[in-house]
């Protein structure tokens, strides 16, 4: 039977009401995914009838979320910083709470400033392209050890035309050998081996290796924090997005590798996410 972009979205949100915390969101973004249509054009030509290929292709994604399947992974992208970004099951999804990390970020890089910064753990590339974006005569290192997300970081910097950054393979700060950036930027697994949300909604499909920070989630961070300290320049910036009840924890670390101006900042939610600190030139 035909159906109207009306009536397909009404079922679709229906489908998925038992198994999606925002049905009618993800009905939406998928019907416009399968059509092309803008949200306009969903009001504006409600009553247009889908082709039978989009009938089934609705019918095929609609499924695969009633699973639990992310929307991203589904459409293969993701809006972060006003970019749309590719995004593929070999990366985490990125999240509109790691754009504070970015905001801070642009907060200690002056608007001419030609520093070089490294983001560690780059999965999609969000947070390195957001900032090379923003700060055009800025190096930008992202690293990842894994190729399969170094893909996909390369082809949105390609799609998005952002050509200061280059791309390295290698386990945190490893692959940037002798260089000695003024900011390290990382949103690295901080979520904890036992935590029960891995079971849970998204992150159920997402690169576990991208997720888990060891038994208690801080296993990168101790890393970051003693490989940053010894390469950054005097001065320099690391800057941390982590889980909302370990900032304290994350402070401590950071103090016994020796960092100064340790500062902890809320997202939209008010939960404690990015902290910030520095390599102080003359010490603590």
């Amino acid at each position: 039977m035909a159906r109207t972009l009306a009536t397909a979205l009404r079922e679709a949100a229906v489908a998925l009401t038992p198994s999606s915390p925002s049905p009618r969101l993800d009905a939406d973004v998928l019907l416009r995914h399968v059509t092309g249509c803008s949200p306009a054009d969903l009001v504006a030509r409600a009553e247009r009838i889908l082709t039978d290929d989009e009938a089934r292709r609705l019918d095929a994604l609609t499924t695969r979320r009633r699973a639990g399947e992310p929307v991203a992974y589904l459409t293969g992208e993701r809006e972060f910083w006003s970019m749309t970004l590719k995004v593929t099951p070999a990366v985490l999804i990125p999240r509109p709470e790691t754009e504070l990390l970015v905001e801070r970020a642009l907060a200690h890089v002056p608007a001419d400033a030609r520093w070089t910064v490294a983001d560690v753990g780059t999965g999609s590339g969000a947070i390195a392209l957001a900032i090379a974006r923003e700060r055009p005569r800025c190096r930008v290192i992202a690293s990842d050890r894994s190729p399969e997300a170094l893909a996909v970081a390369r082809a949105n910097a390609h799609q998005l035309g952002i050509a200061n950054v280059e791309f390295f393979e290698g386990e945190w700060l490893e692959p940037l050998g002798k260089l000695s950036p003024e900011m390290v930027v990382s949103n690295p697994p901080y979520v904890r081996a036992d935590d029960p949300h891995l079971n849970e909604g998204d992150v159920r499909f997402e690169p576990k290796g991208a997720l888990i920070g060891g038994a208690d989630g801080l296993d990168a961070i101790r890393a970051l924090a003693q490989q940053a300290f010894a390469c950054l320049m005097p001065g320099g910036w690391l800057l941390l997005e982590h889980g909302y009840d370990q900032a304290t924890a994350v402070a401590a670390i950071l103090t016994e590798a020796g960092f100064c101006e340790i500062a902890c900042h809320r997202d939209l939610a008010g939960h404690d996410r990015v902290t910030e600190c520095r390599a102080a030139p003359t010490g603590c």
